[in-house]
């Protein structure tokens, strides 16, 4: 009989995130999959074409049964957030109470907020059975640096519900080492704690260099963002270093390609134009995640960025690896790990995060190199993924844990 595992993730497919293909992956290696999970409306805020609250609350998807509860989306402003947050735990709440479906496991894939947990914590508990928590996003440090709030009452709050959390899950998986680290601090034992890092969809490949119809092969250096324009990618950053690099009148022109929709989009396209640097961007509407490779293929290098801030320096984004995987030069405004990892890996250049100076300054450094030279980083980077992040490997470790636990039940049954 097959074993069953539920998957609590408030954003799933046609959302663009990484848990629409560790589930996949589940399914072909003989699981049953259940995803609890809402309407989408990520990034935009508002539920996507042809679903709503009486629309498609039950859908199948690569052999994974999807059963989406109610919640307000997004919208624009920190009260609809709020609101989208609590509704699904509310919903959460309810549906926990009345259903049947009766799993094995329980894994929750936890970006924010981290209140999307409670739902699988309290399912877990009414079943008896293994919970596992996938951290990307550190709670309570997030909504700090995100929202501004620093009212220890409220902070003092969310602290106490992680925590909760964070003791009744039987194993915590986070994207980086540093976050196991800052979960240990919280008095989580070490061995209840491990760093399981992001791979990238099979789809993210190098490609022979090739022009696309959305991207100009004209000469100029050709750097793309592929993502949310989110406030916490700390795109501003872009402009400025544009600024920086226009007034010096360089032979070669570059160019920042940016694909992706978000809160913070037309924000940054407002920044773009008064600062007069509107020719050296092109913004392109939002890609189906599978298309991003050809984007990649008429690119010279990619670019990513994280907000100045120490956990953000705790912090490796998920580009980072589909970039990697992609095989293309890197160019990134960050700290801690990620600007370890490019180092590492020989993959690129980093600057320190908040400085545009410096990212004005390898900018320019890159675009200056051969593409011999831009070649190699390249494979470079590819080379890092295939040893770092291996998909198949990374999944046979999570297998492991299914079986050791199956196991401890099995002998507790005796």
């Amino acid at each position: 009989m097959k074993k069953h595992i539920l998957v609590i993730a408030q954003y799933f497919y046609p959302e663009q995130f990484r848990i629409n293909d560790i589930c996949t992956e589940w399914v072909k290696r003989g699981y049953k999959v259940t995803v609890i999970t809402g309407i989408p409306n990520y990034p935009q805020g508002k539920y996507y074409n042809g679903y709503g609250l009486f629309k498609k609350r039950k859908e199948m998807y690569n052999g994974i049964e999807i059963i989406r509860i109610p919640l307000i989306p997004r919208g624009n402003n920190p009260i609809m957030l709020a609101l989208n947050y609590v509704s699904f735990v509310v919903s959460g709440f309810f549906w926990k109470a009345l259903t049947k479906i009766k799993a094995d496991y329980v894994f929750i894939f936890e970006v924010s907020p981290m209140t999307q947990a409670l739902p699988g914590v309290w399912y877990a508990k009414k079943r008896q059975i293994p919970c596992y928590l996938y951290v990307q996003d550190l709670w309570p440090e997030n909504v700090e640096i995100i929202t501004g709030i620093k009212n220890k009452h409220i902070i003092g709050a969310i602290g106490k519900m992680v925590d909760y959390i964070y003791t009744r899950c039987t194993k915590i998986f986070t994207t980086s080492h540093s976050f196991v680290k800052s979960i240990e601090n919280r008095g989580v034992p070490a061995e209840k704690v491990e760093y399981w890092p992001q791979y990238a969809e099979d789809f993210y490949i190098p490609l022979e260099k090739t022009s696309n119809p959305k991207i100009a092969i004209d000469g100029a250096f050709n750097i793309i963002f592929a993502g949310n324009i989110g406030h916490a990618q700390g795109l501003d950053i872009l402009q400025k270093a544009a600024l920086i690099i226009k007034e010096k009148n360089l032979e070669r022109n570059i160019r920042f390609n940016i694909v992706g929709d978000g809160r913070y989009k037309n924000e940054l396209i407002d920044l773009v134009k008064s600062n007069n640097v509107s020719d050296m961007f092109n913004f392109i509407e939002k890609q189906s995640a599978n298309r991003i490779p050809e984007f990649m293929a008429a690119s010279d290098a990619a670019f990513l960025s994280l907000t100045n801030s120490p956990l953000f320096s705790m912090t490796i984004p998920a580009k980072l690896q589909s970039y990697m995987a992609c095989g293309i030069p890197i160019i990134a405004s960050a700290d801690g790990e990620t600007n370890q990892i490019i180092k590492e890996a020989d993959a690129g250049l980093s600057s320190p995060a908040g400085d545009a100076q410096k990212l004005s300054e390898i900018i320019i450094e890159l675009s200056s190199k051969s593409s011999k030279v831009l070649k190699q980083l390249g494979f470079n980077a590819r080379n890092y993924y295939d040893e770092n992040f291996n998909k198949e490997e990374l999944l046979n470790r999570m297998d492991i844990h299914f079986r050791d636990n199956q196991k401890l039940e099995d002998k507790q049954i005796v």
